[in-house]
């Protein structure tokens, strides 16, 4: 819980939504960029086609690969997106009759990130006769041009933003490379993936391969992974992204989903029937990173790939295990970056505008949650950084709106030519590497590029509001509404109200979590829930405080099989 923000009401454009589109839905909607019924169309007949650069060339390589009985070997990544991009590589292809399909993902703590020469090495000994790369190799320079080496041609398909030079690969397909015509530029890593998929599909259909006995397969079996990896991995929710969060969304909630995930949400307590897209992003999500950070990835991909109930289970409780360990160790590493950062706040001038953090102690697998919850708390561009291989140290960053994370360490490498060694990633998330011993002049460099790049404005926290709700507003079937009129995420953001209450009561639950019983504030019968999560608990309760201003969002809550209003309360402050 942060310090109350500046509100800044939505403001919505004018829209020609049909009378079948609630009011209040029209006006949010609108606020989002969406204006009429064709818009919120979120049947798979609505997927733009899979007609993307490099698409042609892949299912060519894939298709000749599978007529002659080839060993395909994905190699990919050690984050959500990554496990099901992994996952819905080896069970798509082998549901397209690939013969011979195999995984590999590098350990972060050996390998680091990516197609490296020295992964290469070691998929050299499984004598694939492709790599395929799900959700990284854009940027594989080098552990393409070894694999060349070794007759190995490798076919790329990734979303992150490419670098000047491209690998020397069979294929590559990936929306943001440039002279790509497809649209959908946000694709996630297993996004993209299952375009390939798709396309791959058509082409065995043309080749006659969809004969006797091996039947054309329904791809929309495994869109489960593709709304998972696509919501953990925060890209953009546009149209696109929309239809394949809520199609996935709906054959979980259906229970037509994969074992693994049904064991993930059983072991974090959540309902299928009652999924949403937040779920996944803050419940499964995190299960599965734990793997990646703490671990290996390998076993978050074999909880996504088991068809065996008991099995899956069984490896959603270790990575529960492993999520707990994670947040333990994350909050002993904030507390060490807080008590730095309040050595800062003596001096309001000694506030960088980038934030850079480092600690010889930290855990490289968790800095990017630290880098995120720093970020969210000061409302600046953050980068933590932790020990690497010898005298290198990895660092995950997190931006705020308005400054372009990959595009900000990209000004820096060219302005200080040998300061990082690598970087790659996003408009909001990247990671680098560099120098232990320049780690204070690239501190400096960050702060600096970041005070070149932002305003006073941009750096002050502020939320943006859907106004405040009515009485009526303030109700049950509102907030199923709002529930079902999703899946709300990056870019199409869950509705956010502020208003004024009466505090009835107030009470802590758990360690650091603050439950409210409210009142509308000019008075009245009426009374709900609200739950404020980590809050200040030097401050609340506040035995003296009547009234309360929040920002919040309108939720249901089920418990013991009964649904009640609750408000998830983002923001408060005593009036």
């Amino acid at each position: 819980m942060t310090d109350f923000p500046k509100i800044i009401l939505r403001e919505p454009a004018a829209a020609e939504f049909s009378a079948a589109v609630p009011t209040l839905l029209q006006r949010l909607y609108a606020s989002r960029g969406l204006f009429r019924d064709a818009d919120l169309e979120s049947g798979l007949e609505h997927l733009p086609k899979p007609e993307m650069k490099g698409m042609a060339e892949a299912c060519a390589l894939l298709a000749n690969a599978l007529e002659k009985q080839h060993r395909l070997l994905i190699v990919g990544d050690f984050d959500c997106d990554g496990a099901t991009s992994t996952s819905l590589a080896v069970l798509g292809l082998r549901a397209l009759g690939a013969a011979d399909v195999d995984y590999l993902v590098p350990n972060r703590f050996e390998y680091g990130y990516g197609l490296t020469p020295e992964i290469v090495a070691v998929a050299a000994e499984r004598q694939p006769d492709l790599i395929i790369t799900v959700d990284n190799g854009i940027s594989s320079i080098d552990g393409v041009a070894a694999a060349a080496k070794l007759g190995i041609p490798v076919l790329v398909t990734d979303h992150h933003l490419p670098g000047d030079s491209l690998p020397q690969a069979a294929a590559i397909v990936n929306p943001n490379q440039h002279g790509c015509p497809f649209a959908g530029k946000s694709l996630a890593g297993v996004g993209v993936m299952f375009y390939v998929l798709l396309a791959l599909r058509s082409e065995l259909q043309q080749r006659g391969w969809f004969t006797g006995e091996r039947a054309k397969p329904n791809l929309a079996e495994f869109l489960d992974l593709v709304a998972l990896g696509t919501v953990a991995d925060v890209v953009p929710l546009e149209h696109l992204n929309r239809i394949l969060v809520e199609q996935g969304l709906r054959r979980i909630r259906a229970g037509r989903c994969r074992p693994g995930i049904q064991a993930l949400l059983r072991v974090a307590g959540k309902e299928s029937g009652r999924l949403v897209a937040s779920d996944m992003g803050f419940s499964i999500g995190p299960r599965l990173n734990a793997a990646g950070r703490l671990d290996d990835m390998s076993l978050g991909i074999r909880c996504l790939l088991t068809e065996d109930a008991d099995t899956a289970l069984n490896l959603a409780a270790e990575l529960d295990d492993l999520n707990r360990e994670r947040r333990s160790i994350e909050q002993s590493m904030k507390d060490d970056a807080m008590r730095v950062l309040a050595h800062l706040q003596l001096d309001p001038t000694a506030v960088p505008n980038g934030i850079c953090l480092y600690d010889p102690t930290w855990h490289q697998g968790v800095v990017g949650i630290l880098a995120s919850r720093i970020k969210d708390r000061y409302h600046r561009p953050v980068i933590a950084f932790a020990d690497a291989d010898g005298e290198e140290i990895k660092g995950s960053a997190r931006s705020i709106p308005g400054l372009h994370m990959r595009d900000a360490l990209d000004l820096i490498a060219k302005r200080h030519p040998g300061l990082l060694n690598k970087f790659g990633g996003h408009a909001m998330a990247a990671g680098m590497s560099l120098a232990k011993a320049d780690y204070e002049r690239f501190a400096k460099a960050f702060d600096a590029i970041v005070a070149e790049l932002t305003s006073a404005e941009q750096l002050t926290a502020a939320v943006y509001s859907d106004g405040e709700l009515t009485a009526e507003d303030l109700s049950l079937e509102r907030a199923e509404l709002l529930r079902g009129a999703g899946p709300w995420g990056q870019n199409f953001p869950e509705p956010l109200f502020h208003g004024r209450f009466r505090l009835v009561q107030q009470r802590i639950v758990g360690a650091r979590h603050l439950k409210m019983v409210l009142a509308p504030e000019q008075g009245g019968e009426q009374i709900f829930d609200a739950i404020a999560f980590n809050i200040d608990t030097d401050v609340w309760p506040s035995p003296t405080t009547e009234y309360v201003e929040l920002v919040y969002k309108l939720d249901s809550n089920l418990f013991r099989e009964r649904l009640s209003l609750q408000l998830m309360v983002e923001h408060l402050r005593s009036l």
